[in-house]
């Protein structure tokens, strides 16, 4: 049996980030998608993770994860897929590791993703993101914090995993107010932020005081906060800002769903879908056309400049009663 704990020490701590170049958040994304999958493995195979083996990595428990993940935790196809990406990416690493376990690199390998469906993205309209802008207590600590932390999420359309390890050096309130982003795929941008950001920025550091870790955002023992953490304060202040706006209760508001929002009102603000490109920091434009496919005003001006069909004039007449009367009826 060989142990599956130093190799995959070894490849995330030094294939993904020193040989693959992964960024940060990537790495980050493959640590927990293992952390995932070795504690679901410790209870079926009712051992530590620490004392699992690489041949214990089947097939068969990699499917019972992956099932798990959909089924209980509500993962999405989109999900399951990036999962199943990262122990994938494992697996090859192994076959140059491990001679010995080509046959089972080879069966993790053949495992199929599912194919996702390309639904409408889901966001805020400008009265619920206020609503929910609003939500945070300013007269907390907490409250201060999670104003900083919606309002910038929004503005800047980050990722969670972006605005969760944003650092304090990477935020620049003079002369001009804005965030370098380190997003996916190791792009970086800089963003200029609204005045009413600004501010509940410099609230927040005001009562931030000194902490050990560069992160902006601290949770409440002081440390970095976590994208569990961040998704757990969401859904806190949603259920405050449903009082307020009813209908925010028959929308599921995810993290992402800022980000949506973000993207949405800049596309109905610019017009131009590489601005809004630019301002998510998407690699290409095609990944930007989801929003296109959302937004209604695009079709309203395709709809106005079509000449539609003439409709011929009638009026309906109602048949004879007593010609109706005479007609054999219908057989089956």
């Amino acid at each position: 049996m060989t142990p599956l704990a130093p190799h995959l020490t070894a490849f995330l701590r030094d294939r993904l980030p020193k040989e693959r170049c992964a960024s940060l958040h990537t790495c980050d994304a493959y640590a927990y998608a293992f952390q995932l999958l070795l504690s679901f493995a410790a209870k079926r195979l009712r051992t530590r993770p620490s004392a699992m083996a690489v041949e214990q990595l089947d097939t068969s428990l990699v499917l019972a994860f992956l099932e798990e993940i959909e089924s209980k935790r509500g993962n999405c196809a989109r999900t399951r897929n990036a999962r199943l990406a990262a122990i994938r990416s494992f697996a090859r690493f192994i076959a140059y590791r491990v001679p010995s376990a080509a046959q089972q690199v080879e069966s993790l390998l053949s495992i199929p993703t599912k194919k996702t469906d390309e639904r409408l993205v889901a966001y805020l309209n400008r009265d619920e993101m206020q609503t929910l802008l609003d939500a945070p207590d300013p007269h907390l600590h907490s409250g201060i914090r999670d104003r900083a932390m919606l309002h910038l999420a929004f503005a800047a359309g980050l990722r969670v995993s972006e605005l969760v390890g944003l650092r304090t050096d990477e935020l620049v309130l003079h002369p001009q107010p804005v965030v370098h982003v380190r997003g996916k795929g190791r792009r970086e941008r800089v963003l200029p932020l609204w005045k009413s950001t600004t501010t509940a920025l410099r609230a927040w550091l005001a009562v931030r005081g000194e902490a050990a870790c560069l992160e902006l955002f601290l949770n409440a023992r002081g440390g970095p906060l976590s994208r569990d953490g961040f998704k757990h304060i969401l859904s806190k202040h949603v259920a405050t800002a449903v009082r307020k706006a009813p209908s925010l209760a028959r929308k599921r508001v995810s993290p992402h769903v800022l980000r949506h929002s973000c993207a949405m009102q800049t596309l109905e603000a610019t017009q131009d879908v590489r601005k809004v490109a630019l301002w998510l920091g998407h690699a290409s434009v095609q990944s930007t056309e989801i929003y296109l496919r959302a937004d209604p005003s695009a079709k309203l001006e395709a709809i106005n400049g079509m000449l539609p069909p003439n409709l011929r004039r009638g009026r309906f007449r109602a048949p004879d009663k007593l010609l109706a009367s005479l007609r054999p009826p219908r057989t089956r």
